[in-house]
């Protein structure tokens, strides 16, 4: 890949990771109740997801899309329930700081496992993946160090466009500071939450 292949590529992949989509919506829901900051792990977990699509497309492994159809199928379905869960928890919640904070700290080993449910749900990023990467790099003539240049720009561009979103996300949350603006806020950020569970079980 040249350097001006892997400007364009970061670009790219930058844009491809601030689309809307369930991903991004949760870390808008999860920004505006708890901080941009606490956003951190589950966003590596949907990179890190994202970068094993990618290295699975470079290795010409895309069957695995349509012969692993019923874990794909199983894994959305978790990831939409925990996402509906937890946006109830933030629709449902007073708005009270300690109680929130509390309560997050109890789950924050789960974000990761979040951000990665939620990215690993849809099959079809491989498939974006394929479509993709030739534009940049011949996939009959990789090698290691291409794919490693290939993932490190992915979880780099990655990372910086869904940290952005939690960044602008919180700043604007902070805004919003009495009680009444924080029961809306956790309302909004609730449905946005299930929303995107919701989304993600109605998505074929």
């Amino acid at each position: 890949m040249s350097f001006e292949s892997a400007i364009t590529f970061f670009i790219a992949i930058f844009i491809f990771g601030i689309t809307p989509g369930p991903g991004v919506f949760a870390i808008l829901a999860k920004a505006m109740v708890e901080g941009s900051r606490r956003c951190f792990m589950l966003a590596l977990g949907m990179t890190c997801s994202d970068i094993i699509y990618l290295t699975l497309a470079c290795l010409g492994l895309a069957t695995i899309a349509e012969h692993w159809s019923g874990l794909f199928t199983l894994i959305r379905w978790v990831g939409a329930a925990y996402l509906i869960y937890l946006g109830f928890k933030l629709f449902t919640s007073k708005p009270h700081i300690d109680p929130t904070t509390a309560s997050v700290a109890k789950r924050s080993s789960l974000e990761f496992i979040q951000g990665f449910l939620i990215s690993a749900s849809n099959p079809k990023v491989i498939l974006f993946y394929i479509a993709f990467l030739p534009t940049f790099m011949d996939l009959g003539a990789l090698d290691h160090n291409d794919i490693a240049l290939a993932a490190g720009l992915t979880l780099f561009a990655l990372m910086l466009g869904l940290m952005l979103i939690a960044f602008c996300a919180h700043w604007a949350s902070k805004r919003l500071q009495s009680p009444t603006a924080m029961k809306r806020l956790n309302q909004s950020a609730g449905s946005i939450m299930m929303g995107a569970g919701v989304y993600l079980v109605s998505r074929s």
